[in-house]
């Protein structure tokens, strides 16, 4: 069973104390209020379910997928309690609440049930695709029920010959009155099929007839699973994946044979649009890594404390084994990352609130690419706390490092995070941006962080001189490194910020996120040094 509880102190004291959260409706105790009622479902309800899900899966039967046992209920009340509408416009009947207090409860979900939390997290998304370029008629339609999660929606990309590469898309549509006939296959769609909503409406990527080649020539249609008539549309499962983890969340293969489409905004204007939608999902993603780390630390702390193993070299005693400093290192590596993560995250919730697009942009790529690799290190950390346990399925450790490794990859893999990094949020406007972001950063962390950004800039600045050499492969190489020791910085300016606000309070608390932090500036910053000297000196290869 897993020992999650929802670190509502941690959240509280991140948004308030250290990021400056203010609004004249959500002082300190409401936000804590409302944090207390959404830990109750994911600690009471979301919980439970994780292994039962990860045992049972989700299961196909023709056409029809039935989610894992406790699914259903733990959606009704999910929904009921107005759950899925806390970020969005109150003008289709959502809660209107900022982003700041929308990422605590998403992780929340995230933590206590990846699986589950997996369909919210795309319907989001299909909700900001809609809302920003449908038709006021399609908002009317779509967005009201979607809001209130009476409706799901999905995001259809892949195909089988075109990943991540979606200039290689072969859906088709074409027009058919008022609408279109979409025919294809798409692949890896997640909540493609299930049994939770009365509807589902995907989101899916095709071609019209003559358009442009390459990305140029995609467009964006909505097909709802079921028609404004009642009929069912020309739509279906006809697969599901059999996954390394996330065993709940039905990863589906839908087959689109003329189903009727409804375009979205303009033709050939699909991938923008789309980006919408995955630019929201990449920070969804950054924080279910944040979420699953978090869970799979609690995990391994419970047990670290219960199992006796080994003696104490001083007293001789035998002791449990969070009494051993290798443990203790392990604990910490994965407490500490976690909380970098979370302050990124968080940053990033508050600057989507102030509409500070700049910030948002740059903190994208390091939130999805830098939280999802550390929840694979934490997961594979907490099955290491367990010792040879942590690989019997029993004790549920191992668990989140399955669950946990699908996050690098999707939504565009951590590979393509750098890129975006590198090339479009340094190259474009010649690294403006991106220094003034470290010079945030510098700030923020003061004297403790001074060295860090000097070696940050100077490593933007060899970016930049290769990008302005046309020597892209270069560019491309340096990207990843890169990306994680400017991630590693950046996590590390916020804390030192933590810090800061820690002075003169004595209560346990403090005690303990004190040490943390401590322990994070001494063990796990000065590898941004190493990543930033690869990116500078190490990405001069030509061949394997």
């Amino acid at each position: 069973m897993s020992n999650y509880h929802p670190p509502i102190d941690d959240m509280q004291f991140l948004l308030h104390d250290v990021l400056g959260f203010k609004n004249e409706d959500l002082d300190r105790d409401t936000c804590e209020a409302i944090f207390g009622e959404a830990a109750k479902l994911a600690s009471e309800v979301l919980v439970p379910l994780n292994a039962i899900g990860d045992h049972n899966g989700a299961q196909l039967n023709g056409d029809v997928v039935s989610t894992a046992p406790g699914w259903q209920d733990a959606y009704a009340q999910y929904r009921d309690g107005g759950w899925n509408a806390v970020p969005f416009t109150e003008e289709y009947g959502g809660q209107g609440l900022p982003y700041a207090l929308a990422f605590p409860i998403q992780e929340m979900w995230q933590g206590a049930n990846m699986s589950f939390g997996l369909c919210p997290l795309l319907n989001h998304g299909a909700v900001e695709a809609i809302h920003h370029h449908g038709s006021d008629e399609q908002k009317d339609e779509y967005l009201p029920k979607l809001i209130s999660g009476e409706w799901t929606g999905t995001m259809n990309l892949t195909e089988a010959g075109a990943g991540s590469d979606l200039g290689l898309v072969r859906t088709k549509a074409e027009a058919d009155g008022n609408a279109y006939k979409i025919t294809g296959q798409k692949i890896f769609i997640t909540y493609g099929e299930h049994d939770l909503a009365e509807n589902i409406i995907h989101l899916v990527l095709a071609r019209l007839p003559g358009a442009p080649e390459d990305v140029k020539g995609i467009s964006l249609f909505i097909v709802p699973k079921i028609l404004s008539n009642g009929t069912r549309n020309a739509v279906k499962c006809i697969g599901l994946e059999d996954k390394l983890g996330i065993h709940a969340s039905p990863t589906c293969t839908m087959d689109f044979d003329g189903a009727t489409g409804y375009l979205v905004g303009e033709a050939h204007q699909g991938l923008k649009y789309m980006f919408t939608m995955m630019n929201n999902a990449r920070l969804s993603v950054g924080l279910q890594g944040v979420a699953i780390a978090e869970a799979s630390y609690q995990h391994a702390l419970a047990y670290a404390r219960e199992r006796t193993q080994g003696k104490d070299y001083a007293s001789g005693q035998r002791v449990t084994i969070d009494g051993h400093p290798d443990v203790r290192r392990m604990l910490l590596t994965m407490k500490s990352q976690i909380e970098a993560g979370r302050a990124l995250t968080y940053a990033a919730a508050l600057a989507l609130d102030a509409k500070d697009a700049a910030k948002v942009e740059i903190l994208t790529p390091l939130v999805k690419s830098w939280c999802t690799d550390m929840a694979v290190e934490v997961a594979s950390l907490g099955v290491q706390v367990h010792g040879g346990m942590g690989f019997v399925e029993e004790t549920g450790a191992a668990q989140y490092f399955r669950d946990a490794r699908i996050l690098p990859i999707y939504e565009g893999t951590n590979g393509i995070q750098a890129l975006d990094l590198a090339f479009r949020k340094t190259l474009r406007d010649g690294g403006q941006a991106v220094k003034a972001f470290i010079e945030n950063l510098r700030n923020d962390g003061g004297e403790a962080l001074g060295e860090y950004c000097d070696a940050l800039i100077e490593t933007t600045n060899v970016l930049l001189e290769a990008g302005g050499q046309k020597d892209l492969d270069k560019v491309e190489a340096m990207a990843g490194p890169y990306l994680r020791g400017f991630a590693l910085i950046a996590g590390g300016a916020l804390l030192q910020k933590s810090l800061s606000m820690l002075e003169g309070r004595p209560d346990e608390f403090s005690v303990e996120k004190r040490r943390t932090i401590e322990f994070f500036m001494a063990n796990i910053l000065p590898h941004a040094k190493a990543y930033l000297q690869a990116a500078r000196h190490g990405c001069s290869f030509t061949t394997l």
